[in-house]
């Protein structure tokens, strides 16, 4: 990819009004980036989008930022980027990293957990985490205190370890795991999909936890209250379709009722890395646990033909309540590719909305 379309890209995700979901669909209208920025005064007259995107002087700030800091862009389409995080729902459509792009596509288990979590807590924590790091598999947590900070440090001293941070790259949290976040860098990789110099809020928190859920064949829970982030990346998880593990705890200490009850709702009982090892995922050939890989920005299709349309029936099959795009596609007699381009023309004129897990709505009912 040259510089210029990189640039492009970091801008149109940096435009306002430019999610992922719009990220992806305006790169299968236009091709490119670069295509998408020359027509933007026609994009931003159709609504949605801020009036001018992002400025290239900004961008390439930002850029030569995370240059300095040893790191690198990953966008969605990109050779390096991790196939199984591209299937997921609502897939960031770009983030930053520091380290090895390859252990990204590694074979992968999420951990996760209390941040006051109990001594027996984090022990298990580190031991799961040293015999799934013996077995070759990378470890994928969020930094936080407790379980978290327990299995990348563990997996530091067995093998290798993957950091998904809620802020921006140069700001650490909690700031008494900055150290901890160098050492993963240094031998595994930290991504933030927050630009840099974000500071880690409440919001980014969930978009932290569906990144390391997207990320992992499955999602190791150690401790979880009933009501916690914990459990969000546990749900988040399963509507990736991916596998689910719970550490069993005593009834008596509110911190382990959450993880209980996904045992109770069929989740894996785990005290060893065994238990994981004996049912876990091949990869994403393996379905029904994965979505299927049309899903993926594989590569980007050109642009369709100016004189394109999409079949008139085609609004008709979205209505007032969100379609997943899958069945819009049984429906109609579009390929993937111009189906894709066609919902990227409705989007920019206003008449459709995407929503994260690949489903549309009809806009002015």
């Amino acid at each position: 990819m040259t510089f210029s379309e990189s640039l492009a890209r970091l801008r149109l995700l940096r435009t306002e009004g430019v999610g992922n979901q719009t990220w992806q669909r305006l790169m299968h209208h236009f091709g490119s980036a670069e295509a998408a920025l020359a027509s933007w005064a026609r994009i931003a007259a159709r609504g949605g989008v801020a009036e001018k995107p992002c400025e290239a002087e900004k961008a390439e700030r930002e850029m030569e930022a995370l240059h300095r800091l040893g790191g690198r862009f990953l966008f969605i389409g990109d050779a390096d980027y991790p196939e199984l995080l591209a299937e997921s729902p609502d897939a960031p459509a770009g983030f930053a990293l520091l380290g090895d792009p390859r252990l990204l596509r590694s074979r992968q288990v999420g951990m996760v957990g209390a941040r006051n979590a109990s001594a027996a807590g984090r022990r298990v924590a580190e031991e799961i985490s040293e015999g799934l790091c013996r077995a070759g598999i990378t470890i994928t947590s969020g930094l936080a205190r407790g379980i978290d900070a327990a299995a990348h440090q563990a997996a530091i001293r067995a093998g290798r370890t993957v950091a998904v941070i809620p802020g921006g790259l140069d700001r650490p949290y909690p700031l008494e795991h900055r150290a901890l976040q160098q050492a993963i860098a240094e031998g595994g990789a930290v991504l933030a999909e927050a630009p840099l110099g974000t500071a880690p809020i409440a919001r980014h928190f969930p978009k932290r936890n569906r990144i390391i859920a997207g990320l992992s064949l499955g999602v190791v829970v150690v401790e979880a209250a009933e009501k916690s982030g914990t459990l969000i990346t546990a749900r988040m998880a399963l509507e990736a379709n991916r596998a689910i593990y719970a550490v069993p705890g005593s009834p008596l200490d509110p911190r382990c009722r959450g993880s209980n009850n996904l045992l109770r709702q069929g989740a894996y009982l785990t005290e060893t890395a065994a238990d994981i090892l004996d049912n876990l995922p091949e990869g994403p050939s393996n379905a029904p646990l994965f979505r299927p890989a049309s899903r993926a920005v594989q590569a980007l299709p050109p642009a369709p033909a100016a004189n394109t349309r999409p079949p008139s029936e085609l609004l008709d099959l979205i209505g007032a309540n969100p379609v997943v795009v899958d069945e819009v596609l049984r429906r109609c007699h579009l390929s993937p590719a111009m189906l894709q381009a066609s919902l990227a023309d409705l989007e920019l004129q206003g008449l459709v909305e995407s929503l994260p897990g690949n489903r549309v709505v009809r806009r002015g009912l």
